[in-house]
């Protein structure tokens, strides 16, 4: 093996390794989640050339260099105030859900009228629509850090995987099954970060593991006692979380299937969960207007934020993971401090309730999309 050169990775903080084996270029990234501002460069270093052969004793000093790089960034969040800066009357019928791709260049939409459209974020074009679905198109997203495909889920109770330049469907996934034999809608969906593996959630109450590349079914994930509200993997693929109508949430171990957690104390139904990128949080948004923040190891809640007059239906965490951001139906999305609890910026416009919300990766643009029929574009 002999190594090319690196690449860096801000979120989560990383180091990508490019090596030449057998003739062929090959990736392989020392991933540093646990890394602060204080975290000592000598011993990092140190601990990652005793387990990466590839990292030498004359590159360390560039390892070094670039974790500094990491640390110098992750000194950067300080608190961005977020202007309107445009809206696009999306589609025909409401919004579902909005997804950027990692770059931030291209976003996508999903909608009651039956499609995904994939979006120039900077001009505002729709540069392609993907139909096929039968029923409302209500999960989406891209398989970043790729960004050539994108998963649908669908009321129609199929998940399809197409290809985002051309707009061609690869595949059709079918097999949520509900109790009385009959195929349920699947409200959820989420690649992990290889790509080869996805994850939907469904009314059946079960949470199911797909393979990509075979398009079959892995796992399927059984314990909820409603209906899957949403489901996403961890930055590193080894933990599985799910949302659920059942007012809980619960982790679950992706390699085995087994449920290593239930994650309780919301009194409404759980409307969506996520991950941070660095795995180590996990945010909870419910129908009883409150959104919480639980440790993914301890599984202890952290901080409850308190605020909305209505249901929020979404929640993510900002790259830098130091803020979440939620949509609720009061028309109202909010940008929270995940330290305090506090809520540092109220983004208003919607003239309904608002479905969906997301960062891009820098963390410096937000997309709402809402019942209103338009999505509205934030920096």
């Amino acid at each position: 093996m002999r190594l090319k050169r690196f690449f860096l990775r801000y979120y989560p903080p990383g180091i990508i390794l490019e090596y030449e084996r057998g003739g062929h270029l090959r990736t392989k990234s020392i991933d540093l989640l646990d890394l602060t501002p204080e975290t000592n460069l000598d011993e990092l270093v140190s601990e990652i050339r005793q387990t990466e052969p590839l990292i030498t004793e004359s590159r360390a000093e560039k390892v070094k260099e670039l974790v500094l790089r990491l640390q110098q960034k992750q000194g950067q969040q300080g608190h961005h105030r977020f202007c309107f800066c445009k809206e696009l009357k999306a589609h025909i019928l409401p919004l579902t859900n909005v997804a950027f791709d990692k770059s931030g260049s291209r976003f996508i939409t999903g909608s009651y009228d039956r499609t995904c459209r994939i979006w120039d974020t900077a001009s505002g074009t729709e540069l392609r629509t993907l139909e096929g679905h039968r029923n409302v198109v209500y999960a989406i997203a891209f398989n970043n850090p790729y960004g050539d495909k994108i998963a649908t889920g669908s009321f129609d109770k199929t998940c399809k995987l197409w290809c985002a330049e051309t707009g061609k469907c690869f595949h059709t996934f079918h097999g949520h099954r509900a109790e009385i034999g009959h195929t349920a809608e699947v409200l959820s969906l989420c690649f992990n970060t290889a790509g080869n593996h996805l994850v939907t959630g469904s009314f059946d109450y079960t949470v199911a593991i797909w393979d990509v590349a075979s398009k079959r079914r892995v796992h399927t994930l059984i314990g909820h006692m409603g209906e899957i509200s949403n489901v996403q993997f961890n930055w590193d693929c080894s933990l599985i979380v799910s949302g659920s109508v059942d007012k809980t949430c619960k982790l679950w171990e992706a390699v085995s299937g087994k449920c290593v957690a239930t994650l309780a104390g919301h009194t409404e139904e759980v409307l969506d969960v996520s991950f941070d990128l660095s795995g180590q949080l996990i945010a909870t948004a419910s129908a009883d207007g409150t959104a919480k923040v639980f440790s993914a190891t301890t599984h202890e809640c952290l901080v409850t934020l308190k605020g909305h007059a209505g249901e929020i239906s979404k929640i993510c965490f900002s790259p830098q993971g130091s803020r979440v951001l939620t949509a609720s139906s009061d028309k109202t999305a909010r940008l929270w401090d995940v330290q305090t609890g506090a809520c540092l910026q109220i983004l208003e416009g919607h003239t309904d309730e608002i479905f969906s919300c997301v960062f891009n990766y820098e963390g410096d643009a937000i997309i709402t999309g809402s019942k209103d029929n338009t999505c509205r574009i934030w920096y």
